[in-house]
């Protein structure tokens, strides 16, 4: 089994029904399998461009070898996607940290609901399994349950956390985990943000003073800024995906709740319509379950041969 079969399981069986049915009795893809395919996709959220785009590398690929049949469709399908993924680049298979610099400093942000603190805490628990020294910063400072949750975190896996009073200034808390940190030679700090929508000029202006106060401590910080999405949300994840990379130096992502729902292809429309890379994918509740993204893993659980021949 695969480590993402799990996450992607709605979406790999709702792919194959939806072509499933245009191929039955066929030994060849001709244009009606092609226009199941671009349904398939589309219903897998994979958003329209980078749909297009598969399928019209697919269809000159069809045409330029004369013969497809169906077997071979689904080999074609992982190499597009792989190419969308930089299948051929660096596969993480171990927490893409650089723990040369530290500490690490990784501020995370996203909307309220997509699961920041949640992701944070399994991180927390990932990174101490490996023996590191992990600070976690509670700067969502206007949500109580915030700081209750990343409480209970921190005693779960071990890890130190520095908070402050409900109303204090978020931009304080980080500035004080970070100076925590340092004293402490700590590995890694995760630093937790207010859950706020884009469209917020002052809560995004916010994360420019928490950067800011992070530098005064480590000047090269942070050295990661985790845009957390929630998966099951599809297209909603891309405008989210948008407008935060408009509105702060957004280096990567983490994508959760994907074993939720059929959506797993927003994964590919992100990365090929954004190029941010994906560090991250939450597949499940367990503390295990937020799982290092790997590229060519995710591509094999999302189309597997198997299931189109059932």
């Amino acid at each position: 089994m695969g480590i993402f079969d799990k996450g992607v399981k709605k979406t790999n069986l709702n792919f194959f029904q939806k072509l499933g049915r245009s191929i039955v009795g066929k030994s060849r893809v001709d244009d009606e399998v092609l226009d199941a395919l671009e349904e398939a996709l589309l219903s897998s959220d994979m958003g329209v461009d980078t749909t297009l785009k598969i399928i019209d590398n697919i269809e000159e690929r069809v045409d330029r070898d004369k013969y497809v049949g169906m077997d071979e469709l689904v080999e074609l399908i992982r190499d597009e996607i792989g190419k969308l993924l930089d299948i051929d680049g660096p596969s993480e298979t171990v927490v893409p940290f650089d723990f040369s610099k530290k500490p690490y400093v990784m501020l995370v942000v996203g909307v309220n609901g997509v699961g920041k603190t949640t992701t944070i805490g399994k991180l927390a628990s990932m990174l101490r399994a490996q023996g590191k020294k992990v600070v976690l910063g509670a700067a969502d400072t206007f949500r109580a349950a915030a700081v209750e949750q990343l409480t209970i975190w921190a005693e779960r896996s071990g890890a130190d956390i520095v908070k402050q009073a409900m109303g204090s200034d978020p931009a304080s808390v980080a500035f004080d985990s970070v100076t925590s940190a340092v004293a402490k030679g700590a590995d890694v700090v995760l630093i937790d943000t207010a859950g706020r929508l884009h469209n917020r000029v002052d809560l995004m202006n916010e994360l420019t003073k928490i950067r800011n106060v992070i530098r005064r401590v480590v000047p090269d910080g942070p050295h990661e800024v985790l845009l957390v999405l929630d998966g099951s949300t599809g297209q909603n994840a891309f405008v989210q995906a948008k407008e935060f990379s408009r509105a702060t130096d957004v280096t990567a992502l983490a994508v959760t709740k994907l074993d939720g729902s059929a959506k797993g292809g927003v994964v590919v429309g992100i990365v090929d319509q954004f190029r941010f890379p994906i560090k991250f994918l939450g597949i499940g509740e367990g503390v295990d379950d937020l799982k290092v993204f790997d590229k060519k893993a995710y591509v094999q659980s999302l189309f597997k041969k198997e299931d189109i021949e059932n």
